[in-house]
């Protein structure tokens, strides 16, 4: 069975506070007729800090979108080779050994995809698949494990690479005053990360099935308008109460494997906003403290989008309390709304081998 090893995440060096964010949605929208009631949503988020890629003053211009997609590429070939390596080293990789890479991002748009520069510049193979994933926004962090999954059932011994980027920063609109996105300028943050889906070996959580689910009739809860200023974040306010819809699926999927939703060692779930735990612990009937890892993603980076699995992984893997055999859910919630659901077993090999089985493309060349 394939193996999820330890993420390696990565955030920008300039940060903002929750007390520079209030203070500056005072400045900025003094005049605003709904201003106490986002003050109130921000402080809720519970988000005490996030990084950006840019200073705050820069953040706060907007150049237009062409620019600001010239950042993105810019910053995202500086920060991506560093959580590369580091995950490829975790998962006692190289880079010749990776048969797959799956790129998650919806801050920025490029064709060919950051897979292709990262094929050329980082000693990929030539012959690597490539699947970039755009339009699942927060999911996408469960999709790319899943993805990653399937990949390595189809292919017994291949190795996949995950990469999450996602510059949220860059998305900011200072003439969209709808509450929602005034609320988006106070929960999201930047962050890059990187993790290795094994198909043979590894430390870390051994993959046991997934599933995904989609809530119907709520495709425009969360969206993007693309306008002439690039990408306008939507989201409605019946989005924290979805759980409630979510949670029989958690279960749904669980059940297929025997497994009982409510009674597992772990859990990695986005956390989108403190409310989404709030609800998934009352409605799935788990302790809030299962959640501690999500937590900490959200009030120290924000909802960082599709790294916020990855970076909940991370925790838990330096956290050092996970026992062999565990047994924990994944899942990634955005738009659609889709849920994104990965089912795993902690494993911990006494050793690891250094080389993998028969590749994937040996396979269909013979």
């Amino acid at each position: 069975m394939p193996t999820l090893c330890r993420p390696a995440v990565a955030v920008p060096e300039h940060t903002i506070s929750l007390r520079e964010t209030l203070a500056l949605a005072r400045a900025l929208h003094a005049d605003h007729e709904q201003l106490p009631l986002v003050l109130r949503l921000i402080k809720n988020t519970r988000v005490n800090q996030r990084h950006l890629v840019q200073t705050i003053e820069e953040t706060l211009r907007h150049p237009g979108f062409e620019v600001r997609n010239l950042v993105y590429v810019r910053e995202a070939k500086a920060r991506l080779p560093a959580v590369i390596k580091k995950a490829l080293a975790h998962a006692q990789l190289a880079v010749d050994q990776i048969d797959a890479i799956v790129f998650v991002s919806c801050t920025g748009f490029t064709m060919p995809s950051l897979i292709a520069w990262m094929i050329n510049e980082l000693g990929f193979r030539s012959d690597t698949r490539q699947l970039p994933i755009a339009q699942l926004g927060c999911a996408a962090g469960g999709a790319a494990i899943n993805r990653a999954h399937d990949f390595c059932l189809a292919y017994p011994g291949a190795n996949v690479l995950i990469v999450a980027c996602e510059f949220c920063s860059l998305c900011y609109q200072p003439t969209d005053l709808s509450v929602g996105n005034l609320l988006s300028n106070g929960l999201f943050g930047d962050a890059v990360a990187a993790a290795v889906v094994r198909g043979v070996g590894g430390t870390g959580i051994h993959l046991t099935g997934n599933g995904t689910r989609l809530v119907l009739g709520t495709e425009d809860w969360i969206s993007y308008v693309v306008k002439a200023t690039g990408f306008h974040f939507r989201l409605d306010k019946r989005v924290p109460g979805t759980m409630e819809q979510l949670a029989p699926e958690l279960r749904s999927v669980a059940g297929q494997y025997g497994w009982d939703a409510e009674a597992l060692d772990f859990y990695i779930i986005h956390a989108g906003g403190p409310r989404i735990l709030d609800d998934l612990s009352h409605f799935l009937g788990v302790a809030p403290e299962m959640f501690a890892y999500s937590r900490a993603t959200l009030t120290e980076y924000g909802n960082v989008a599709s790294v916020v699995v990855l970076d909940a992984a991370r925790r838990m893997f330096e956290a050092g309390a996970v026992r062999e055999g565990a047994r924990g859910i994944v899942a990634g919630f955005g738009p659609g709304i889709t849920a994104e659901i990965t089912l795993g077993k902690w494993t911990s090999p006494v050793s690891m081998p250094l080389t993998t089985t028969t590749t994937h493309t040996e396979e269909i060349v013979s």
